[in-house]
């Protein structure tokens, strides 16, 4: 039998996690990746906030909370055999105010359905026994989340694919996609490479990836950014774990929280402010061209008009400090303006249905011999290794009707 080549698309973690997959899975098979930058994990996965989530917020059932909960299992295995950054902080959900306790127990319920490791309830002073400068009437103590540095998982991934024998194509803007007799053609300019089945985990620029494989112009990316603060180096002491608000459930973000990082830094944020280009990592980012993209859309007005008070006071953190700050300071008290400076900032790539409904489950098309990851949000780093086993599942079920074999 010919030795199969199978195509990636994209070398951020997911697309590393299951280019590894497969080439561990298939011994034989030729794995190649794609990426349009010259190293790996330059996006998301670079601007990633490093925490391994538990599976807290997932409704049960979901891709979400099925793949997060096996995800960190395989991570935290992978991490610890190649010695790689793993510390399990603990994390409090904390509701500052009485409407948030009813949140909160919803939050536990959907938790314990999920199987959250080592998950309790804790009062107003077990929550000055965990965290000491934290404010707070109740919350949820998560002991066994994690942080983690997930571009140095990526890189490692991606080493596992070349000692495979498979190959990561860095410098490679995919600007075609054929399905010719018998596979894929992937085309970058004049050049062409032949693959019998191709993977899209192309993040950012996953729906317009999608369309040159004729995979459906919806749901389309509309890119958040997420802006952070670091705590001056004087008051990092004032956070042990990860402190992180109760979320509101009409949206996919977490809200503004606190995030001890591998290196010792504390982050504050993100804030969640629409992005004007794909890859905006600052205020005066603009692409005309993403732009014009998301004013043609009707799902971008539909959801302007359920959300834009919420944009508002998303935009006017971006804008000021103390503003950003504000909400903070109730989970930490004490902490201002003056305790921060300013730190970096990603963007997410958030999928958007025609009718405005900002998608929250992973969503992952397949048709014929390409399988396109259309929505890969947080916590995607968490589970890429596992995504990375359903995606490979389904490529060889796929496989093996086309083939007719059981």
């Amino acid at each position: 039998m010919a030795e199969e080549t199978i195509g990636v698309v994209g070398a951020g973690i997911v697309g590393l996690a299951t280019a590894r997959e497969i080439a561990l899975r298939r011994p034989g098979t030729r794995v190649v990746v794609f990426d349009k930058e010259q190293r790996v994990a330059l996006h998301q996965t670079g601007h990633n906030s490093g925490v391994v989530h538990a599976g807290i917020y997932y409704p049960p059932g979901s891709l979400k909370a099925d793949l997060c909960v096996r995800g960190v299992s395989l991570l935290r295995e992978y991490c610890q055999d190649r010695e790689l950054p793993y510390r399990e902080t603990g994390k409090l959900v904390m509701a500052v105010h009485q409407d948030e306790l009813g949140r909160m127990e919803n939050l536990y319920e959907r938790a314990r359905h999920n199987h959250v490791p080592d998950l309790r309830k804790v009062t107003r002073d077990e929550i000055k026994e965990l965290e000491p400068h934290a404010g707070g009437i109740a919350a949820l103590h998560s002991p066994r989340t994690a942080i983690t540095d997930y571009p140095a998982i990526a890189r490692e991934f991606a080493r596992d694919v070349a000692d495979s024998g498979g190959e990561v194509r860095l410098g490679f803007p995919v600007t075609g996609i054929s399905t010719v007799p018998g596979g894929v053609e992937v085309a970058s300019g004049p050049e062409r490479v032949s693959v019998d089945r191709l993977i899209l985990c192309a993040g950012l620029h996953s729906d317009s990836v999608a369309r040159l494989a004729q995979d459906g112009a919806e749901p389309r990316i509309v890119p958040f950014r997420g802006e952070y603060m670091l705590l001056r180096p004087d008051r990092t002491h004032l956070v042990r774990g990860l402190i992180y608000p109760v979320p509101d459930p009409r949206y996919p973000f977490l809200g503004i929280h606190f995030t001890p990082r591998v290196d010792g830094t504390v982050e504050v944020g993100p804030n969640a402010v629409l992005a004007l280009a794909r890859e905006g990592y600052t205020l005066s980012s603009v692409s005309p061209r993403d732009l014009l993209g998301l004013a043609a859309y009707p799902g971008s007005w539909r959801m302007a008009a359920q959300h834009w008070r919420t944009g508002v006071k998303e935009y006017r953190g971006a804008l000021s400090r103390k503003a950003f700050m504000r909400d903070a300071g109730r989970y930490v008290p004490g902490v201002g303006a003056a305790d921060v400076v300013r730190g970096g900032a990603g963007v997410r790539a958030q999928a958007l249905d025609r009718d405005g409904t900002l998608v929250d489950d992973f969503r992952i098309h397949r048709a014929g011999r390409i399988t396109a990851v259309r929505n890969a949000p947080s916590p995607a780093a968490t589970a890429s290794m596992a995504i990375a086993e359903h995606i490979a599942d389904a490529v060889y079920a796929d496989a093996r009707r086309t083939r007719g074999t059981p």
